[in-house]
């Protein structure tokens, strides 16, 4: 969830929601704030936080078609404080992970600013949204 929010798993993400994407081994936000990042020279994207735990800067907007955000659609995620969407366009780091690509957050919307789930943790959409979905009364 955003900030000081608390999104219950299985819950839906609805297009335009503002989120928080957290790693899960470091437990530290996606953020991003009006830095360069050092490959491209566009705005740098980093990790921040405890926990899950942050702040404003952490949190992005899902931008998608349609009513939610389902698996296997593109979606981009598009900072809320900055306007830039999350990107990559292949420049890579030496070190600390030698062909590591730089994520960074661009301006304008472009093929680079599209994203995909791959792999993950599939969650049963929680009841009310199953009732919501499938509701046939007119």
């Amino acid at each position: 969830g955003r900030t000081a929010a608390v999104c219950q798993r299985g819950t839906p993400v609805r297009c335009g929601q503002a989120i928080r994407l957290t790693h899960l081994g470091t437990g530290r936000n996606l953020h991003s704030h009006r830095f360069t990042s050092p490959l491209s020279g566009n705005q740098e994207v980093s990790a921040f936080g405890e926990a899950g735990e942050g702040d404003y800067l952490d949190d992005w907007t899902v931008v998608c078609s349609g009513t939610y955000w389902v698996r296997d659609d593109e979606v981009r995620f598009q900072h809320t404080s900055t306007d830039v969407f999350l990107s990559v366009t292949g420049e890579q780091y030496g070190r600390p992970i030698h062909g590591q690509k730089e994520v960074h957050g661009m301006a304008t919307s472009s093929q680079n600013n599209y994203w995909k789930v791959m792999e993950g943790i599939f969650m049963q959409p929680s009841e009310a949204f199953q009732t919501e979905q499938y509701h046939a009364e007119l």
